[in-house]
């Protein structure tokens, strides 16, 4: 199919779902919001972006003032690309508006991890499509740092619509750390995020998100990851500040023998908040594995923390674990863990827990002369942790970075 014609049938699939809503949680009613809103200035140098932007963007693990420790760099304002450079050979970072003119073959990604027609929120994307990041490693190269992407709402009222395509290319690696937050802590706004990731034979991608949204911002993302031979996808999602409405399912396919997925969230969310978080992992591939970790604090709002692993191959094994702090008197954790296994010889677990801190730890550190406060507090810091396997040490001190600097707020 050429691009024309694909492009008109994935058009013709989005308008017959414009009023299909998802499947899960709250849904939006996208009349509240606006699609077009005024360009922003494309920067050589992102650093000339205005101080408050910056700070925003760093609070999510963004660095534009010194990006020596960073591979490259892509920054979205509202539904503009203002920022894209790399600064090592095997990487390419563009606009994905960019990639489509330059590469015919992008349309072989295009809408091929996602269903242009899950639900409302992919439809409106592809029948408002703005932009979003082409991220990609060549044959063999690996990220001596970190690629960085910030994806950030300026506009009251606005519906970002992003489309991001993730290729790491055999054998190669790819470390990538994404920032999303707001200017304003009062604007409300709509983020609608697709990200396809495909990993190749043997490839390798650790894919990082430390969200930083404001109480008034509702979170669609819609992700999809293809897995083949020997490839490896870890990915960790940060979210410790408030947000009005999160939910996102990411879809994993591990169709390669051998093929690994990962997921990591730490998620913490005060009165007001609802988050639906969880991942689906499919199994396809003979030995291939999959390990989804899930830690999640409420002080007053609602968590559903999903998991979902479908084995369907020989000798694949997989684990699912979910623990959950109430904090105080309100709020909700529902955890749902889910296995499914479609022949004998597969090894499949999980294990969930939700609870209360413990009295008796409390005491228990408060007769070693911490204060009640200061007890609660150790506790929920050793909750937090989450040891990762594999990440390279800059990607780990940013991640513990981003923790420690919540903890207060959730104190």
């Amino acid at each position: 199919m050429n691009k024309a014609k694909a492009s008109q049938n994935f058009k013709d699939k989005a308008n017959a779902a414009v009023d299909k809503t998802a499947a899960l949680g709250e849904d939006i009613d996208l009349s509240e919001y606006v699609s077009a809103g005024e360009k922003h200035t494309y920067r050589d140098n992102p650093s000339q972006l205005p101080a408050e932007a910056k700070k925003h963007m760093l609070d999510a693990g963004v660095m534009l003032d010194d990006m020596s420790q960073r591979s490259g760099t892509y920054i979205q304002m509202d539904n503009t690309p203002v920022h894209s450079s790399v600064s090592q050979d095997g990487v390419e970072v563009m606009p994905v508006s960019q990639a489509m003119e330059k590469y015919d073959w992008m349309m072989d990604y295009w809408w091929n991890a996602v269903a242009v027609d899950q639900d409302k929120y992919t439809a409106n994307i592809e029948l408002n499509q703005y932009d979003g990041y082409f991220i990609r490693t060549l044959p063999g190269e690996k990220t001596l740092f970190p690629v960085q992407a910030c994806l950030y709402l300026a506009r009251d009222k606005l519906v970002q619509n992003v489309h991001n395509i993730i290729i790491a290319e055999e054998g190669s690696e790819l470390h990538i750390i994404t920032g999303c937050s707001t200017a304003s802590q009062e604007d409300s706004g709509l983020h609608l995020g697709v990200s396809e990731f495909y990993i190749k034979k043997g490839a390798k991608v650790t894919f990082t998100m430390i969200h930083s949204w404001n109480p008034e911002t509702a979170v669609r993302p819609r992700s999809g990851v293809i897995i083949e031979e020997d490839g490896l996808f870890l990915s960790n999602y940060i979210l410790m500040k408030p947000v009005r409405s999160l939910q996102m399912n990411p879809l994993v396919k591990c169709v390669g023998d051998n093929s690994v997925a990962r997921f990591n969230s730490v998620l913490v969310t005060g009165e007001g908040s609802s988050l639906d978080v969880g991942s689906r992992i499919i199994l396809d591939g003979k030995g291939s594995r999959t390990e989804i970790v899930s830690r999640a604090i409420t002080t007053g709002g609602n968590i559903i923390a999903r998991g979902y692993i479908e084995g369907n191959a020989p000798d694949i094994k997989g684990h699912l674990e979910c623990r959950g702090l109430i904090l105080g008197e309100k709020g909700m954790i529902h955890a749902v863990p889910e296995l499914k296994g479609n022949l004998a010889g597969i090894d499949l677990s999980h294990e969930a827990a939700v609870g209360k801190i413990a009295e008796e730890e409390v005491e228990y550190l408060m007769a070693r002369g911490l204060t009640r406060d200061e007890a609660t507090a150790t506790i929920v810091r050793g909750f937090l942790r989450v040891d990762i396997e594999g990440l390279p040490p800059l990607l780990a001190e940013e991640l513990k970075r981003a923790v420690q600097a919540s903890e207060k707020e959730v104190m």
